[in-house]
């Protein structure tokens, strides 16, 4: 008879059978255990950034889509609790949002808005480097899937695919590569505020 795997040894994959809940925990852990993150994220809020009606609206599309148990509340509170640990511990944070992030419509108009005023209140908090990269600016690379990487030795990338962990350290080398080149598209500050200042006004 096979032994089951443990929770350790379970994928992203395999944790999202039994629902948001344990998926989202277990990343949870890791972010508490991360003392340098860097984030791309072209079309979506970074998840540490995402308010509870956000975060609900976008685990009811991974539920919906992946047919799983709806234990969206879970999901939201594991998510969400990311938050806590920016600017807690000396942990620092460089996340790029492409400015479609801001306007892919998750959960309807009202929700956006109050995502997008948590957006802009994130520009100035402690321990956290949050660029946005304009529609229109020119790119030095082509565009490609949104990444996290943790403490330089190991980077998650998800997609329709599925959940891909990396810890090569010549793929992560690529990642780091990729992450400044974007990085001089992307706009910090006031200029980034008021980026967001104007979705949100048209929003």
């Amino acid at each position: 008879m096979q032994t089951p795997a443990s929770p350790a040894d379970r994928t992203w994959d395999d944790l999202l059978q039994s629902g948001t809940g344990p998926v989202q925990q277990t990343f949870l852990d890791l972010v508490r255990n991360t003392r340098d993150t860097v984030g791309y994220h072209p079309d979506i809020v970074w998840g540490n950034l995402q308010t509870p009606e956000y975060a609900a609206a976008m685990l009811r599309l991974v539920v919906d889509f992946h047919e799983i148990p709806a234990d969206i509340e879970a999901g939201v509170a594991a998510r969400t609790a990311r938050a806590q640990y920016i600017g807690q511990g000396g942990r620092t944070y460089h996340v790029l949002l492409g400015e479609q992030a801001l306007l892919t419509n998750i959960g309807g108009a009202d929700v956006m808005r109050g995502q997008l005023r948590r957006l802009l209140d994130a520009t100035v908090l402690s321990g956290l480097s949050l660029g946005i990269i304009p529609a229109r600016a020119r790119l030095q690379i082509y565009p490609g899937d949104g990444f996290s990487v943790f403490d330089d030795r190991r980077a998650e990338v998800e997609g329709f695919r599925g959940a891909e962990t990396i810890t090569d350290p010549a793929r992560l080398a690529v990642f780091r590569k990729a992450f400044g080149l974007l990085q001089s598209s992307a706009l910090y500050g006031q200029d980034a505020r008021d980026l967001i200042t104007r979705v949100l006004a048209a929003t």
